[in-house]
């Protein structure tokens, strides 16, 4: 008798919370496209500023002046390699710790802090890809037992007292699937844009590193190193290492 009441307002309430996801699933879509798409942009102009400076000085310049994740993971390691991120109180102790780990840790921080700003509302996305078939099975389920209960009061048992009734229940678990399915797909989409974001930024950061190890790990005049010269260091590296 609960369920024949309560059935006209809890199968509609079930649809209406399946469209209410659906309209979140897709605006969440659009918003970290913005998100992605600008933070690929200021990455890239970044990068060719930096990598096409002349010293580390005025590298440390056009950082202090842009935007962006690799732009932030470049202020936190010149935070280091300039002393910055050592409180006055706790210099003489922190300077004990090797500069080129601090700068590392930095920079992984630094990463690990740009990553969660991405992958926000992820979570949301999940979540309703696997929560919407079960939210509309429930008002199928919920729909079909008032039907059964109504044809019981009734005692009609005609073709149509019981598909009328059950086939408006099981619209239910169809809205369920429609927004579980493109939750899944979008999800699985911004997770491979946010990994590639993540690599990026790893590679930026190796770079970063190997620029400050070549000059020191210290902030001065030495001339800023481009990635090919970096990459070509490297190989020179390890062929000498080979040939001894």
């Amino acid at each position: 008798m609960l369920s024949s009441n309560l059935t006209p307002y809890v199968v509609p309430a079930v649809l209406w919370c399946l469209i209410i996801l659906s309209v979140i699933t897709w605006a969440l879509l659009v918003i970290k496209l913005v998100q992605f798409g600008r933070a690929r942009a200021l990455d890239k102009r970044f990068q060719k500023s930096f990598w096409t400076a002349d010293s580390i000085e005025q590298g440390e310049s056009i950082t202090d002046n842009s935007s962006g994740p690799m732009a932030d993971i470049a202020k936190a390691g010149f935070a280091v390699i300039t002393g910055r991120d050592i409180a006055p109180g706790n210099k003489n102790l922190a300077h004990q710790i090797d500069r080129g780990e601090r700068l590392e840790r930095a920079l992984r921080q630094q990463i690990e802090r740009e990553r969660r700003s991405l992958e926000g509302g992820l979570a949301v996305l999940a979540s309703f890809g696997s929560t919407a078939p079960f939210i509309g099975l429930f008002g199928t389920v919920w729909g079909i037992m008032g039907a059964l209960v109504s044809i019981g009061e009734t005692g009609s048992t005609g073709l149509q007292a019981v598909a009328g009734p059950v086939g408006h229940a099981l619209i239910a678990t169809g809205m369920g699937i429609a927004v579980a399915v493109p939750a899944v797909l979008i999800y699985n989409f911004l997770v491979r844009r946010l990994k590639a974001g993540v690599h990026s930024m790893n590679d930026f950061a190796h770079d970063f590193y190997a620029l400050c190890q070549q000059s020191g790990f210290q902030s001065g005049d030495a001339p800023v190193m481009r990635q090919s010269d970096l990459k070509d260091n490297a190989t020179v590296g390890q062929k000498t290492h080979a040939t001894a």
